[in-house]
């Protein structure tokens, strides 16, 4: 087995965004372990972010070229810094008094909940430092092709640090233009639940609408739903991810659009599903809050990053059945004399 020592520089180059990620997240694993047990407002998410960026390493192994400066050199000495700095941003904020300011310079809402946007604004910020540093190290190790090749792990922490600033900064469901979705997942999830034997009740007439839900056995339960429930995160990401993944693929645009949209619908189910699977735990007293915080996330997460894995396996899947159909043509044809009936003549 190949060890660091053995790696040539080239080939350790190409792992050094990743080790640049472990290192800091290794610290904040360490001081918040708890949040990495968070999918909403919280850290797993940068599970799945070191297993796309390992991955897209993967996949564009050949592709990359990382640019070769002379050790002692500034473009040496700027991609140290730019691998430091995910590091240096997660000491900085968390040894000094940079998270306490973010907090402060946060917008505050409502009386009963005054801090709790505001104190959510920190990990909104490192998500998108992490963002930017990464998009940073790129530059410097392939210009500007490096966010080309290396583009679904950026767009995945990009996208969850823009959702959360948007729910920070207008919270209660008052971002309109991502709220429009909550009414179609109501009822989607609605569908499911009456499905299952559960009567609901939908009330449209706030800014966040309620859906009450009733159990068989008469319990009942209601709680508002926002964009961040209605299924627009994922959604989000599932679109930017596939996108980017689907224009790299030599296939049609006909097939491109068709494993779009399948995902699209699947990705859009699974967030309804879970919806639905929240207010049943909620009516039967189980730990719904648990489920929403981690679990349920995680449906759709899972299934958006193991996608991709599932079209570059039904696609070689079918290169195989189109070798074989090759193969065993052309080993007909070879067998079979010319001019000689491939199957008997019809009886007169």
């Amino acid at each position: 087995m190949r060890t660091i020592k053995n790696m040539s520089p080239t080939t350790f180059a190409k792992i050094l965004p990743t080790i640049a990620f472990v290192i800091p997240l290794a610290i904040l694993y360490s001081l918040y372990p708890a949040s990495f047990e968070a999918t909403w407002k919280g850290r797993t998410y940068y599970i799945f972010f070191i297993w796309i960026l390992l991955l897209e390493t993967a996949l564009n192994w050949e592709a990359l070229r990382p640019k070769s400066p002379r050790l002692k050199s500034l473009r040496t000495a700027v991609l140290f810094v730019m691998l430091a700095l995910p590091t240096i941003y997660i000491v900085v904020a968390n040894y000094t008094p940079l998270n306490s300011m973010i907090v402060d310079a946060s917008p505050k809402f409502g009386s009963n909940r005054d801090a709790y946007w505001a104190k959510l604004m920190p990990l909104t910020v490192e998500y998108l430092a992490f963002a930017v540093a990464l998009a940073l190290m790129l530059i410097v190790m392939y210009g500007l092709r490096g966010m080309r090749d290396l583009p679904l792990s950026l767009c995945l922490v990009s996208i969850v640090g823009l959702v959360y600033l948007a729910d920070n900064l207008y919270p209660y469901g008052e971002f309109t233009p991502f709220q429009v979705f909550v009414p179609i997942t109501m009822v989607l999830a609605s569908s499911v639940l009456n499905f299952m034997g559960y009567r609901t009740m939908m009330i449209m007439d706030r800014t966040m609408p309620v859906l009450r839900v009733t159990s068989p056995a008469g319990v009942s339960w209601q709680a508002q739903v926002g964009w961040p429930c209605s299924g627009v995160e994922s959604l989000l990401i599932y679109t930017v991810i596939i996108l980017l993944f689907l224009k790299r693929m030599p296939i049609s645009f006909k097939l491109k659009t068709a494993y779009f949209i399948i995902g699209a619908a699947v990705t859009y189910f699974i967030n309804a599903l879970r919806i639905a699977t929240i207010f049943v735990m909620a009516v039967n007293s189980g730990d719904w809050g648990r489920f929403h915080d981690y679990y349920g996330q995680l449906y759709s997460i899972t299934w958006i990053v193991f996608y991709p894995l599932i079209i570059l396996g039904s696609q070689g899947l079918w290169m195989k059945i189109q070798s074989w159909r090759t193969s065993r043509r052309t080993s007909t044809d070879l067998t079979t004399p010319k001019g000689t009936p491939t199957s008997p003549p019809a009886s007169p």
